[in-house]
């Protein structure tokens, strides 16, 4: 295994050096809510413009058995009910319309220039590491450097709102077997496809715990049908959330680095929020 940092402003002269690449998983971008909306152009060029501009690349330069790319389930909004791949999008903000913009760039250059993609529509991914760099970030993470501060965790709203958990090993498999499987074109929910309310997730962490203001343009319910990657790949997932949790809680030194989470900021964060989604 071989890691090269670059930067993919410029993914022509980043391929040009690796020729033999036979698969491409496409990560990269930017993924929080509320800076999208503070800085859409930002969010438009780095998750769409720079996804057609990879595609491009590897169209030019490489014959790739399979691009797979790293889409959002935030296409489906505001859906408080179970999500097939055939539920209508309803984009609620730039970060949700730049990641499906970008998936319909990779399906676009399918078509047209014959690569071989397929496209995953992540729900909730957690694992160790994940992010706590801002309170919009993902809860676990969220909830994990809050605990090591000695600091209640936040619940919005009642806390009995529930998001689809999928734990990262589940993830990786699921790229794996998507990108070897003879299938393409495809478009795939990814989740454990049983939600989970945060007030169970927060009981998991910590008993320490305060209520926060429900944040406008979030749904009550995420929960992906997860049928047809595994009808199609053979995937399914292994690791529910209460064994997820013990993983991270055991790996709990990756976030003594991460910053503190002071009342002041969550404050701000709520009404930041709050005037943003007026």
């Amino acid at each position: 295994f071989k890691l090269y940092k670059d930067n993919l402003q410029n993914p022509s002269k980043i391929i040009r050096k690796h020729k033999k690449i036979q698969y491409v998983f496409h990560f990269a971008g930017h993924g929080e809510l509320v800076p999208s909306i503070e800085d859409p152009l930002e969010y438009l060029n780095n998750n769409s413009f720079i996804t057609a501009k990879l595609l491009d690349a590897v169209y030019k330069y490489l014959k790739v058995k399979k691009f797979v790319y790293a889409a959002s389930s935030s296409c489906y909004g505001i859906n408080n009910s179970k999500t097939s791949e055939k539920s209508p999008i309803r984009i609620e903000h730039p970060y949700a319309l730049s990641k499906y913009i970008g998936e319909i760039c990779v399906m676009h250059w399918s078509k047209v220039y014959k690569i071989p993609v397929n496209s995953i529509r992540i729900f909730n991914a957690y694992g160790p590491r994940s992010r706590t760099n801002n309170v919009y970030g993902a809860v676990i993470g969220v909830f994990l450097k809050q605990k090591l501060s000695n600091y209640p965790l936040t619940i919005v709203g009642d806390g009995k709102q529930r998001r689809d958990f999928l734990y990262i090993s589940d993830v990786c498999e699921a790229f794996y077997k998507v990108a070897k499987s003879k299938q393409k074109n495809q478009i795939y929910n990814l989740g454990f496809g049983k939600s989970e309310s945060i007030n169970k997730l927060s009981k998991m962490i910590s008993n320490s715990k305060i209520f926060i203001p429900w944040r406008p343009g979030e749904p009550k319910i995420t929960e992906a049908n997860i049928s047809k990657i595994k009808k199609l790949t053979g995937w399914y997932p292994k690791v529910n959330l209460e064994q997820g949790i013990n993983n991270v809680l055991k790996n709990i030194k990756y976030w003594r680095k991460a910053p503190l989470w002071t009342k002041k900021k969550i404050k701000n964060s709520v009404k930041n929020w709050n005037k943003l989604l007026k």
